[in-house]
């Protein structure tokens, strides 16, 4: 006579079956409650269904076994102290799971607090600065009313429309979703932090702009094709594979201030001292367009990753928002009063393309709201004037240079500084790169210095005019950080040996 013993009661079965996940025998009452209220083995939480079961047979002679052990006193006794022993166990194993639940549910709630406070806080500001705009209004002097319509591009007065609002959100919810699907894991291939000191310059590009003023002022680049702005008012479209320039644009009147390569590696926007904005493409010397969105020197273009918009920021504290497309400027704001005193000398909009963040001269770095065209934070932490800031891809990550030679990481999620860096000898930060992927930061200053983010140490220094006499002014990372390029009078080419 056989008889099996049920692995959850520990009792003789009547009814046996076997799961053939774990090949563990059952009662057969007991594991249909069990499957009913889990759907999972219960040796190894795999999933499970009841007409999986195998019934198991013990003979045509096979019988009930006898218990022998509750037959007598002292084995009742026994059974009892098991089934007390039992009891005791499930509750310690619940009072645990309490304790944990109860420390979620504080954690949640804490965060649910901090939310709160977070959303009444920007409520309040919107409202005051809504009840501010309804109170200057009614007493802004009609001089000053009629003064925008004399303004060039007459679409400022509308403003962000809704069906461009409804563009910006679902890209910026495709990008976070995006992001989100990336997880945080860094991607393969990506260059080891002590991979860095092994680097090598693979060439040294001059000539690309005047001799008598040679200095590169920014720089982007797509792959291979790079696009430098300089000194001497000209862009030059520059081959790095081939080595040989495929385009140079004279236009502005001024020194360029930010140039952007458009993912189409054909497209060019500059922006440039004398205040204008103005498109290129290689199969024509003119310009294909220009805006007059600004009244001051432009000190900073961004594109927006729609492609077709681009943000630009200007020493008079003014930023406007600008289809390069439709050829003009959506919306342009120009502050008064105390708000003029703040010139930007930076912007950039952040990768989800809804918010963009500002430096500006009074060591402020402002966090905007592009839809509804309102100062949603601020960041004030730096001593001297901020000169360059960037977003990172992992879309909570701001990193902001200063003119004392301060870089700061900011964590967007907190609204708090992470961490901070000063430079031995400390000299302008004038430009600032992640790479794709996040994890390194190029810090350009009379040197670059390459970060690592997430223990926040420098991995490599390089100085490429020697004596320290040049200023970085752009950085570049490459695929996978395998290589990167960066700018002075030249332009450099760095990579593995």
């Amino acid at each position: 006579m056989s008889t099996f013993i049920c692995a959850l009661t520990g009792h003789p079965c009547e009814e046996p079956v076997v799961s053939p996940v774990s090949g563990t025998v059952f009662e057969k009452r007991a594991i249909y409650k069990y499957l009913e209220e889990r759907g999972c083995d219960p040796i190894n939480e795999k999933p499970l269904a009841g007409d999986e079961l195998i019934s198991l047979s013990g003979g045509a002679h096979s019988a009930a076994p006898r218990t022998f052990a509750t037959a007598s006193v002292p084995g009742m006794l026994k059974a009892l102290q098991d089934e007390y022993e039992v009891c005791l166990l499930n509750n310690f194993t619940l009072r645990q799971q309490l304790m944990t639940a109860r420390q979620e549910l504080s954690d949640t709630l804490y965060k649910n607090d901090a939310a709160a406070r977070v959303i009444a806080r920007l409520g309040q500001e919107l409202n005051a600065a809504r009840d501010a705009l309804s109170t200057l209004r009614p007493n802004m002097p009609r001089g000053e009313e009629a003064a925008p319509q004399q303004d060039v591009d007459m679409e400022e007065e509308g403003g962000i429309t809704e069906a461009i609002k409804e563009k910006l959100d679902q890209k910026g919810k495709a990008l976070t979703a995006l992001r989100k699907s990336r997880g945080r894991k860094l991607p393969e291939g990506l260059t080891k932090a002590e991979e860095f000191s092994s680097f090598e310059q693979k060439k040294d590009i001059g000539g690309l702009h005047s001799t008598e003023n040679p200095t590169i002022l920014s720089m982007d680049a797509q792959e291979d094709i790079v696009v430098t702005g300089g000194a001497d008012k000209q862009i030059v479209l520059f081959d790095t594979k081939g080595e040989h320039v495929i385009q140079s644009w004279k236009g502005h009147t001024k020194k360029i201030s930010t140039v952007v390569l458009c993912p189409d590696k054909r497209t060019v926007v500059s922006a440039a001292a004398d205040g204008q904005i103005r498109v290129w493409q290689p199969e024509k010397q003119e310009s294909r367009c220009v805006l007059d969105s600004h009244a001051a020197a432009i000190t900073g273009i961004s594109l927006h990753p729609l492609n077709e918009y681009v943000l630009s920021v200007a020493i008079d504290g003014s930023w406007a928002f600008s289809d390069i497309e439709k050829e003009r400027t959506i919306f342009a704001h120009r502050p008064k009063g105390v708000e003029s005193d703040k010139p930007i000398l930076c912007g950039e909009i952040h990768p989800d393309g809804l918010i963009f963040g500002t430096g500006t001269e009074d060591s402020v770095v402002r966090i905007w709201d592009l839809r509804q065209q309102l100062n949603a934070a601020n960041f004030p932490g730096h001593s001297s004037p901020i000169k360059c800031l960037t977003f990172s891809e992992i879309g909570y990550h701001l990193a902001t240079g200063s003119e004392d030679g301060t870089v700061k990481l900011w964590d967007l999620r907190k609204l708090d500084v992470l961490n901070s860096f000063v430079a031995d000898s400390p000299a302008t930060i004038s430009s600032l790169s992640f790479d794709n992927s996040g994890a390194y930061l190029g810090i350009g200053s009379n040197d670059l210095k390459i970060m690592n983010v997430k223990p926040w140490q420098i991995v490599a220094e390089y100085d490429p005019s020697e004596k320290k006499a040049q200023s970085v002014n752009g950085v570049k990372f490459g695929a996978n950080a395998a290589s990167f390029m960066i700018v002075d009078k030249v332009l450099r080419l760095y990579g593995k040996p």
